[in-house]
């Protein structure tokens, strides 16, 4: 029997928290006010049933205000560690101690596990340190960034392309030598690049816990597993499940950072997902994995009057305490570690506006921590998304706290949904969308890229899905339809689901691209759902969180047999790239501004209906014409929307002197007659004859003045 020398230990510093490596060992900071006692874990392998050295943490000597801390000497990268905590067990004061547990660092750069019973054991009150996820001591000083530097992408040019790592490449189509992780997706870089997005944003790569999902599909029999991640538990570490590597090769982080460097080296911007509004403890009955056992009453919000009860404002159990400042700073340092250790390029904030919600659960005027995030040094070239709204009913879309952030816009998914739908009363609305929404944010000073424009996003139908069912069909979920939004504003065109009908296919196709080319014509930030460009299917699941199956990963089989779609979608991107007069810094002024309203040769807008200059705003109108007028660095272009099922002929303005309409884009026409490849000189249109335009029943038609 080997016997291993214990390491030797001094007081430590009580900062940073966490794990932090030097030539000389480790220091061990943890932050637990309410504590009596903690105990420091160390483990040789991630599977030990037991520790091979347990530090007991003197609080005369280890503990400096609310900070309990020790320096293992020798200690180095790849030790594996936890905590127990003693402390009451007062659940009506908001305490729940359980020193059975251990937990982990809230801090972790690292998290590996054993096997899938760490949710399960984290239950009740046994002892859980065979089967627990454990905490990795990370090295982050030794990474090679090869010289690449971050790029510099015009936000006036971003486009936005939200996608799941495992969902990406875990099709067996994928084609990748390492398939559902950071380096499958690395294998799949050329194929974004050549979609001429700018930006990959990631969901959740935090930390989660694929086994925590209880249901089962009824269909199959088969336990559901966590797929989206959307309940972190680490929110320092990549998740160990996106990683080729053993666990004794995470102590780098390698994995992820070849991605950022690589997605770098390619032009492309990383923005993250991130889950500050809750964890993966759930509510009262949840299992104990870390912030509950260490600190209960400072990291979760309770009911007021009840702190033995979650506020939960998240939708899913608990609601983290974010404002208050020990929590505040653990989100702050979080987020300055993922910008300059890990070199990310922004985040998005799921259910953002529980940010701005004070230590009572009542939202506040002006919440400290979202000026803070906007504020911090460290943070001053990062995109800020806010998905501005919660589970309580707090929606803050046109008004999110701070000045920088920019927002996802909801009501342009919803108003388009319903106008290519057929729905009434939506051509004024419309109208607003496609301008980047000043009805909701010129008024606070807002600029339209911080619009951030979808018509699908992880969350509900896919595009392919959206033009093909009437309502969702969740039974693989195993929640007997319960889940998921009721309020798609879908339609599927005579057939639900799939369909052998060649007039069915054809108008689905028509109005996915009807759909895309006003996501790309729209002013503001566009945002594309990965795989939305090869009408990608989740047969009817509109909230596919546990489908870790082909219901949810991408089939590249796809790419040829959507081709058109993938051709669409790539040149309407190249398209809006080609033309600054769909996507300008300033809002658009009307057609009958004052002449000095605006620099000279700025686009302007100028609304029609089927007759020129005379917009049609009434309930029964389902068209929407305009024009963008030349500008010094851009041609007149004029947009034709017709939502309504049959052709309708449209005028056309009288082109200036010399010059000419050509028909750059028409949706109603098969491909390659939809968009043009560009020439030599980036010329895609076809001329106009007469002064009148005929647009086909739900289609989009585009002309540029040459």
């Amino acid at each position: 029997m080997v016997v291993v020398k214990p390491y030797r230990t001094s007081a430590g510093r009580h900062h940073p928290l966490g794990a932090t490596v030097s030539d000389e060992g480790v220091n061990f900071s943890l932050f637990s006010r309410s504590a009596t006692a903690v105990e420091l874990l160390l483990f040789d392998r991630f599977d030990r049933p037991a520790p091979q050295q347990v530090i007991r943490l003197d609080s005369r000597h280890h503990r400096t205000y609310g900070y309990w801390h020790v320096f293992v000497h020798g200690a180095a990268e790849g030790l594996i560690y936890g905590y127990r905590v003693h402390g009451p067990w007062a659940p009506e004061q908001g305490h729940r101690f359980n020193p059975a547990k251990l937990l982990l660092d809230p801090y972790a750069r690292g998290i590996v596990r054993h096997d899938g019973r760490a949710h399960r054991d984290a239950m009740g009150a046994q002892d859980n340190v065979a089967t627990a996820m454990k905490s990795l001591v990370v090295d982050l000083r030794r990474f090679d960034w090869q010289g690449v530097e971050r790029p510099r992408i015009d936000p006036s040019t971003r486009v936005i392309y939200e996608m799941h790592v495992r969902g990406f490449t875990r099709h067996p189509s994928s084609g990748v030598a390492h398939p559902g992780t950071f380096d499958g997706l690395v294998e799949r870089i050329p194929y974004l690049v050549e979609l001429g997005i700018t930006t990959v944003e990631l969901l959740p790569v935090f930390q989660f816990d694929e086994h925590d999902i209880d249901f089962v599909d009824p269909t199959t029999g088969k336990a559901l597993r966590n797929f989206w991640g959307y309940d972190p538990i680490g929110f320092f570490s990549p998740h160990r499940g996106y990683y080729i590597e053993n666990w004794e090769h995470m102590r780098y982080l390698t994995g992820f950072r070849d991605l950022v460097r690589e997605l770098h080296r390619a032009g492309l911007e990383v923005v993250l997902d991130v889950v500050f509004n809750h964890t993966a403890e759930g509510g009262e009955d949840g299992p104990t994995l870390s912030f509950r056992g260490i600190e209960n009453a400072v990291y979760y919000l309770g009911e007021p009057g009840r702190p033995q009860t979650y506020a939960n404002y998240s939708g899913v159990g608990n609601t983290l305490n974010c404002n208050h400042p020990i929590v505040r700073r653990m989100i702050l340092d979080c987020l300055r570690y993922w910008a300059v250790d890990m070199r990310v390029d922004g985040f998005r904030f799921d259910l953002a506006s529980i940010l701005s919600r004070d230590e009572s659960g009542q939202p506040m005027h002006n919440p400290p921590l979202p000026w803070e995030i906007e504020a911090d040094p460290a943070l001053q070239e990062t995109l800020l998304v806010a998905e501005a709204w919660d589970a309580g009913g707090l929606y803050q879309v046109g008004g999110f706290p701070g000045e920088r952030w920019s927002e996802w816009n909801g009501k342009f998914r919803d108003d388009v949904r319903r106008f290519l739908r057929g729905d009434e009363d939506m051509a004024g609305a419309v109208a607003a969308r496609m301008l980047g929404s000043p009805d909701l944010y010129e008024r606070h000073g807002r600029v339209p890229q911080q619009c951030i424009n979808f018509v699908t996003c992880h969350d509900g139908f896919t595009l392919g899905d959206l033009v093909s069912y009437e309502r969702k069909h969740n039974e693989a979920n195993g929640e007997d339809g319960r889940d998921g939004s009721d309020h798609e504003h879908s339609a599927n065109y005579g057939v639900e689901g799939p369909t052998d009908d060649p007039a069915i296919e054809a108008l689905r196709n028509r109005q996915v691209k009807n759909f895309l080319a006003l996501l790309l014509l729209a002013q503001g930030t566009p945002m594309v759902l990965a795989g939305d460009e090869l009408r990608r299917t989740q047969r009817g699941n509109n909230n596919a969180y546990c489908q870790d199956n082909e219901v949810s990963w991408i089939d590249w089989g796809l790419r040829e047999r959507h081709a058109d779609i993938q051709r669409f979608t790539r040149l309407m991107i190249a398209f809006r790239r080609a033309h600054p007069g769909l996507r300008r810094t300033k809002y658009l002024l009307g057609y009958e501004a004052p002449a000095s309203a605006d620099p000279p040769g700025y686009t302007r807008v100028r609304w029609h209906g089927t007759a020129l200059d005379r917009p049609d705003w009434s309930r029964e109108s389902h068209t929407l014409a305009y024009t963008l007028t030349r500008s010094q660095d851009d041609q007149a272009l004029h947009v034709i929307v017709n939502a309504w099922e049959r052709a309708l002929r449209f005028d056309v303005p009288r082109p200036e002197a010399g010059l000419e309409w050509h028909r750059a884009i028409d949706t109603s026409r098969a491909s390659p007659d939809d968009i043009g490849e560009p020439d030599a000189e980036g010329r895609v249109e076809t001329r106009v004859e007469g002064h009148e335009v005929v647009a086909q029943g739900r289609s989009v038609v585009v002309l540029v003045q040459r």
